[in-house]
């Protein structure tokens, strides 16, 4: 039996979503290894520009502590989008394989939590790794309605060119009798021509 070719293009973005998502889990991990005076200078600047953006769109500013929790939140979402990408280049079905991205951000988030606990001035928390797979969660569902949406766009886009291909073949199809229907009326009418003739 012949081995089907793989794309070009699927093997490219293997590769991409591969290294993002390695890139992704490296940079979760190089933050937890920060000491808690490094990660809470790191906070800091981020509440201020934060805060400083909020205060221009009238909103309150946000504490450190809730800067920390969005952080987490946020890099978890990162993870949870490209690993659902990840899933879908390596496999057609991935909505079967939904418990595979879901058990490696969990992986990732019990890990963090781990690292941080040898850390100094780091603790970890259950609390943050609830926040983690929440994240993990909406990277998750983002990434699949964005891979549903191109599915339904790519199908409807098939469906059309399908048509068209049909339209095309049913004129051509018209023609070819219409030709064949006047060929028909010339012989009839050189048969009837002949015989006329004395």
């Amino acid at each position: 039996m012949e081995q089907q070719k793989t794309s070009p293009w699927l093997i490219a973005f293997r590769v991409i979503f591969t290294f993002a998502l390695i890139a992704c889990i490296a940079f979760i991990f190089r933050n937890s290894l920060e000491t808690g005076a490094q990660s809470s200078v790191r906070s800091q600047e981020l509440m201020a520009l934060l805060n400083k953006l909020l205060g221009k769109l009238h909103f309150g500013p946000l504490s450190e502590h809730t800067i920390r929790k969005l952080a987490h939140f946020a890099e978890f979402t990162m993870e949870g989008f490209l690993l659902m990408l990840c899933l879908r280049v390596y496999t057609a079905h991935f909505v079967r394989h939904m418990s595979w991205p879901l058990l490696g951000g969990m992986t990732t988030a019990l890990m963090d939590e781990t690292i941080q606990r040898f850390i100094p001035n780091r603790t970890s928390s259950v609390t943050d790794v609830w926040i983690d797979m929440a994240g993990v969660v909406c990277g998750l569902f983002v990434a699949l309605i964005i891979l549903l949406i191109v599915r339904l766009v790519t199908a409807f886009y098939a469906i059309k060119k399908e048509n068209r291909e049909l339209r095309a073949e049913q004129a051509r199809l018209r023609r070819a009798q219409q030709e064949a229907e006047h060929e028909r009326l010339a012989r009839q009418a050189m048969r009837h021509y002949k015989e006329e003739q004395p």
